[in-house]
C-alpha cells in the first residue's frame, strides 16, 4: 500500500499537475493539506476524476483557508473530521480528517502555523496538539499521523538553524509537544530511512530557495510499530516541486510491503548548497 501526504497549497491551483502526479505514482491513499476550497468546490473540482481513477474521497474544507482531505483507493471507513476537544481559533478550523484505510487508521492533519512564539496563534498551536495526541492515544495501534505539522524536529531539518532563531516551527515547546505525539510509540519512518542525510520538504517560492535547497522538512509521516514494520520505501517527490505552478511543498511517499521498482525519486539533493542571511528565507503562513 502505497500512503503519501502532500501540502498542496491549493488543490485548485495545482489541478494541471495534481492529476497527472496521481496517474504517475499511483499511490492508494493520499492525505491532502491546504485544500483551501469547501467541500462542495472539492467535489465539482475532482470527483469525476477521482472516480475514474477508483477513488474515494473524505474531505473537510473551508474557502479559501486550511482544509485537509483522504482519497483513498483501499477503503475509506469511519470519517471522522476535526479533532475532538481542540480548540478553535475563535472556531474549529479544517485542520484535521480521519479515516480507515486498508486496515490502517489515517490522520492527516495541518498543524497551526504558530505564527509568532508567545502569540495567541502559539498557545493555539500548542493546544491543538495536545488535544490530537489525546485522539491519537485513544485509537488502534495500525496507525499512521501524517501532514503538514510545522514543525522541524530537528535542526538538522532546517537549512541554518541561526536562520530560524526565535522563529516558531523549531521553539522547544513546540518540539515538546511533536515529542509527546511520538511518545505514543510513532515512529518518523522518513528520517528512520534517512538518518543521516539532508532531507526538505518545504521550500519558501522566493529567493531561489528550491534549487538552492534551502528549505524545511515540516511534512512528516509518522506510524505506529506495527505499520512502520511494514515500511519499505520512504522518500520525498522532489521532482513534483519542481517545474510550472508547483506548490511549494513536495509529497512525502511510503511504501507498506512493498516498493516498485525503479520509482523511487531522489531524496538527497547535491551537497554542500549555499547558505542566506538571516531573514531571507519566509515561514509557511496561515
Amino acid at each position: 500500500m502505497r500512503v503519501v501526504t502532500w501540502n498542496v497549497n491549493s488543490v485548485k491551483q495545482r489541478m494541471p499537475r495534481f492529476l497527472p502526479w496521481l496517474d504517475q505514482r499511483r499511490p492508494d491513499v493520499v492525505c491532502l493539506q491546504e485544500t483551501k476550497v469547501p467541500d462542495d468546490m472539492f467535489g465539482e473540482l475532482l470527483d469525476a476524476a477521482l472516480a475514474e481513477r477508483g477513488y474515494e474521497a473524505a474531505v473537510y474544507g473551508e474557502a479559501r483557508w486550511n482544509g485537509v482531505a483522504i482519497l483513498s483507493r483501499v477503503g475509506l471507513d469511519d470519517v471522522v473530521k476535526g479533532v475532538a476537544g481542540a480548540p478553535g481559533f475563535p472556531h474549529p478550523e479544517a485542520r484535521a480528517i480521519a479515516a480507515t484505510c486498508g486496515g490502517v487508521r489515517i490522520h492527516t492533519v495541518y498543524v497551526p502555523n504558530g505564527r509568532q512564539p508567545d502569540s495567541d496563534h502559539y498557545r493555539y498551536k500548542l493546544a491543538w496538539l495536545g488535544a490530537l495526541r489525546e485522539v491519537v492515544a485513544a485509537g488502534p495501534g495500525d496507525a499512521i499521523v501524517c501532514g503538514d505539522m510545522n514543525i522541524a524536529p530537528t535542526d538538522a531539518d532546517v537549512f541554518d538553524p541561526a536562520a530560524y532563531v526565535g522563529q516558531t516551527h523549531v521553539t522547544e515547546p513546540e518540539r515538546a509537544a511533536l515529542a509527546e505525539l511520538r511518545g505514543l510509540g510513532l515512529r518518523d519512518v522518513v528520517r528512520d530511512r534517512w538518518p543521516g542525510e539532508r532531507v526538505f520538504t518545504y521550500w519558501d517560492y522566493r529567493a531561489g530557495m528550491f534549487p538552492k535547497d534551502l528549505g524545511m522538512r515540516i511534512d512528516l509521516v509518522l506510524a505506529t510499530a506495527p505499520v512502520a514494520g511494514r515500511v519499505r520505501a520512504a522518500w520525498v517527490d522532489r521532482l513534483a516541486r519542481k517545474g510550472t505552478g508547483p506548490s511549494d511543498h513536495a509529497p512525502v511517499i511510503v511504501d507498506l510491503d512493498e516498493a516498485p521498482d525503479g520509482d523511487i525519486g531522489p531524496v538527497v539533493p547535491p551537497p554542500s548548497a549555499p547558505s542566506v542571511k538571516r531573514g531571507a528565507h519566509r515561514l509557511p503562513q496561515a
